[in-house]
């Protein structure tokens, strides 16, 4: 197999499982701290002997019960709340109808292989994967109950991310908790390669019972996107050995619409059927196919880039419309891409297709070292 070729993860099969852990939390002092990455750096099989000497030192504290965790934080003005558990992935969907999380890229399997082997040596889940889902009325109510009380942790980070955290114990909240995600489906917003790496895991140490083994489970927040929503952003492209007037030649040999104008109306046409792009010098308009029922960024991998009559030689990925207009030179294009909906890349999902690589960027994240999962714990309890 290619090294560089993208596969699809295996899926997990409902119904969607979100179990209570014994979790791990920095001290706020080192969340969001630069130096925490430190800490779960080479060599990875001293990891978890460095976090008990922390531990030690008063800089982790290691809860001595399980439980789901309900974890807040603000970032930036943004505020995402969202659940924290074990996810069960021991068992693998055999049909669409089965499948309780969609991932929406593909996955370098020589990359989740090193992570795979990355936490076996840590004995840890450092951090949560990002998943998202709609949540029902009925859980959306349990959880506002939740936050009714007084959280067991509430600080600001190193980074100034504001956490508040509640510690969900009682066995009839767990239940009705249990009982509205069973039917849930999640998608995978952030952690595509360490859901993959779970799922290694899960094979290479699974126990002679489906949920019987700390592999069996893989760190996970659960984010409701119809209560506090992730923001989606896009990613923007560098296409280096390539020109606009090649780019114009790909466009119309696909049936596109291509027109050039002054670099304000480019950047304000820009919209989910519209691309920008520019050479840095002249803009140009892109103008996709709503019928397709495809993201612009489907459309310009998997249409235009194959038409291009030169290059690309060279891809690269922005964040900012600034880090893309300053890659923006001689031989190269800068296409500003706008970002789907969730819904679409949800319904891509559902409909067993894959986005190109990098083509979603989910915000904020949560920064690392407020909820770690040992798998020295004994492996939550099957339901």
């Amino acid at each position: 197999m290619d090294p560089a070729a993208l596969v699809t993860p295996p899926y997990v099969a409902g119904p969607l499982r979100l179990l209570p852990f014994r979790g791990l939390m920095l001290t706020p002092s080192r969340v969001g701290n630069p130096a925490t990455g430190r800490a779960f750096a080479r060599p990875y099989r001293d990891v978890s002997a460095r976090l008990l000497r922390w531990q030690a030192r008063g800089y982790v504290s290691h809860d001595a019960l399980p439980a789901l965790y309900l974890h807040e934080y603000t970032s930036a003005g943004m505020t995402v709340r969202g659940l924290v558990g074990a996810l069960d992935v021991s068992r693998r969907a055999t049909r669409p109808d089965d499948r309780a999380v969609l991932p929406h890229e593909g996955i370098h399997p020589a990359q989740a292989d090193d992570l795979a082997d990355r936490m076996a040596e840590m004995e840890l889940n450092p951090a949560p994967i990002l998943l998202v889902h709609r949540g029902t009325d009925r859980l959306r109510g349990v959880l506002t109950e939740v936050t009714r009380g007084e959280p067991q942790h509430a600080f600001t980070d190193r980074s100034e991310q504001q956490h508040r955290i509640w510690a969900i114990r009682d066995a009839p909240t767990l239940a009705t908790i249990a009982d509205e995600l069973a039917d849930s489906r999640a998608l995978i917003a952030d952690g595509h390669h360490r859901y993959a790496a779970y799922l290694r895991l899960q094979r290479r140490q699974a126990g002679p019972l489906t949920g019987t083994a700390a592999t069996d489970y893989g760190l996970a927040m659960l984010v409701d996107q119809g209560a506090t929503p992730l923001f989606l952003g896009p990613i923007h492209r560098t296409l280096a050995g390539t020109s606009l007037d090649h780019l114009r030649d790909a466009v119309l040999s696909v049936g596109l619409s291509y027109e050039e104008r002054l670099q304000p109306d480019a950047v304000a046409a820009l919209s989910p059927h519209r691309l920008a792009a520019t050479d840095g010098d002249r803009w140009a308009v892109v103008t996709l196919d709503p019928g397709l029922r495809e993201a612009a960024v489907e459309t310009l991998h998997r249409r235009i880039v194959p038409a291009l009559p030169h290059g690309p030689s060279a891809l690269a990925y922005h964040h900012s419309v600034e880090d893309a207009l300053g890659a923006a030179r001689q031989h190269a294009v800068s296409v500003l891409m706008p970002a789907p909906s969730v819904d679409l890349v949800l319904e891509i999902a559902e409909a067993d297709r894959l986005l190109p690589e990098k083509a979603t960027s989910f915000q904020p994240k949560p920064s690392l070292g407020v909820l770690i999962r040992s798998l020295r714990d004994v492996a939550p309890e099957p339901r």
